[in-house]
């Protein structure tokens, strides 16, 4: 769903960094780069993967058109050579994933390329935009819809989201983390979300009177009916009147299923009050929606404080992840291969210890416990290393504090890190959202209770295995005395 192309979507220095290898002859070698994250939003104990689809779109359609090459000449920075070979441009190298929808962890890989130079940085850019924006959005929306405990959420954000892709993926995203449905009306027609929406105010405002507005829509979507009714005053106007057009109109029917809508004031007290009304009303099966600047603290407030209410509209709060906008996940080269095809390690060393890199290709595993099937830890190890005996114990042990170890049994593997593209090819059909949604839900039930609080969540745990643990030391070390001994590094 590429509306044009995305290829120039790109940072400058992506460009010149590709004809940069190309000229010094260093575009054919194979290199690595990880994708990974190194805090959770919100203080949260986890994060949800999305955007995968997006990227295979990018990654199939990539390619430069004469219009791209002529801009890009026009810029006077790169060789007649380079804008030669990107006339034929295409990615030929291999992409490994987490499948969207799983709860992910800081610093292990989302996604791992091995590619030509030229090709694993020239894709930097639209990997991370696509990424960090929906597992940003899915995060979120998984927090929302946590807080509502049960009752129905959905995604209102359209008219607040930023740019149209905000709004559209940003849907998207939602309804991955757990959303019901949407109010923007083309990610129902693209993405197969289920759209759904009430009226505004304005639609009450046009009529002479409030009950005229309401039985008017009554007669017109008489099995979708939700009455806004806080144009005017909610207790003494728009229930009442909801309740007799509702009596009046759907009633005879046969019709009970009906709801209203509030979108300001107390919430809790509103909702109390006219849910007593309804009912006394004789209008049990009526459904009380609200809306208005709402997040999954606020949502848990009213909750706790017993409002009456049973689905949640969430707009701009969750189609821009507000308190937290920024996921930060980034791109960092990790190998190279050699001549002869063997793997070298690379390291990105920092003042800051939260951004060293781990090295080399590696593969991921989650630990789950047999009997509960809940996730214990995930482990990162060398890509070439021999496979776990689920059969014997497995010590485990946190890589920062090494003297916190843990022997675990009863023990099952699953590799996080899923084929995606092949030698350029794409080799991983993408799952319906609906069964992304499934999935998601799945995973997030079965993580720790502990893992899910909003605050101050246990730490899941992300390990190193021994090797992988050992070639990083000998890096740092390697590093380290080179530079105190004024050699090159």
């Amino acid at each position: 769903m590429t509306p044009y192309n995305y290829t120039l979507l790109c940072d400058y220095y992506e460009l010149t960094m590709a004809n940069g290898y190309f000229i010094s002859g260093k575009g054919d070698e194979i290199s690595y780069f990880d994708v990974f994250f190194r805090r959770v939003p919100d203080g949260g104990g986890y994060a949800i993967a999305a955007g995968l689809e997006q990227v295979i779109d990018y990654i199939s359609n990539l390619h430069f058109t004469e219009e791209d090459l002529a801009f890009l000449r026009s810029k006077n920075q790169f060789s007649e050579d380079f804008l030669d070979y990107l006339r034929n441009f295409r990615f030929t190298g291999d992409i490994y994933a987490v499948p969207e929808g799983t709860p992910i962890f800081p610093g292990e890989p989302i996604l791992t390329v091995r590619a030509r130079a030229v090709e694993a940085q020239f894709i930097e850019t639209f990997l991370l935009l696509a990424l960090n924006h929906q597992s940003l959005i899915a995060t979120k929306a998984n927090r929302v819809v946590r807080a509502a405990q049960g009752r129905a959420v959905a995604e209102f954000g359209s008219r607040r989201a930023q740019g149209a892709d905000g709004a559209i993926l940003g849907a998207r995203a939602a309804y991955i983390g757990g959303c019901g449905a949407t109010a923007c009306t083309l990610s129902d027609r693209v993405y197969d979300i289920p759209s759904t929406g009430t009226m505004a105010h304005s639609w009450v405002q046009m009529f002479d009177t409030e009950y005229e507005a309401f039985r008017t829509y009554c007669e017109l979507y008489p099995n979708n009916a939700t009455l806004l009714v806080d144009t005017y005053d909610v207790l003494r106007s728009g229930v009442p009147n909801a309740i007799r057009a509702f009596r009046e109109i759907l009633l005879p029917q046969g019709i009970t299923k009906c709801g209203i809508r509030l979108d300001s004031g107390d919430l809790t007290y509103l909702t109390k009050k006219a849910r007593k009304m309804l009912d006394e009303a004789g209008l049990t099966e009526c459904k009380i929606v609200v809306s208005n600047s709402l997040d999954e603290y606020i949502i848990r407030d009213l909750i706790h404080q017993g409002a009456q209410i049973d689905s949640f509209g969430v707009g701009e709060r969750l189609i821009t992840a507000k308190s937290d906008p920024v996921f930060g996940g980034v791109y960092k080269l990790v190998a190279k291969e050699d001549e002869n095809g063997t793997v070298i390690p690379k390291i990105k060393i920092s003042e800051n210890a939260g951004k060293i890199t781990n090295p080399h290709f590696k593969r991921v595993f989650r630990i789950f416990d047999r009997a509960s099937e809940e996730p214990i830890a995930d482990m990162m190890c060398i890509w070439d290393e021999e496979p776990i005996d689920e059969t014997k114990p497995l010590e485990i042990f946190d890589p920062d504090n090494t003297w916190k170890r843990k022997l675990v049994t009863d023990y099952y593997l699953r590799e996080l890190l899923v084929p995606i593209f092949k030698n350029g090819e794409c080799v991983y059909k993408s799952p319906s959202i609906k069964e992304i949604q499934a999935y998601c839900k799945y995973e997030v039930d079965h993580l720790w209770e502990e893992v899910k609080r909003f605050e101050n969540p246990h730490k899941f745990y992300v390990d190193l295995s021994q090797k992988l643990y050992d070639t990083k030391m000998r890096l740092l070390d390697e590093k380290g005395n080179n530079l105190m001994r004024g050699k090159d590094v």
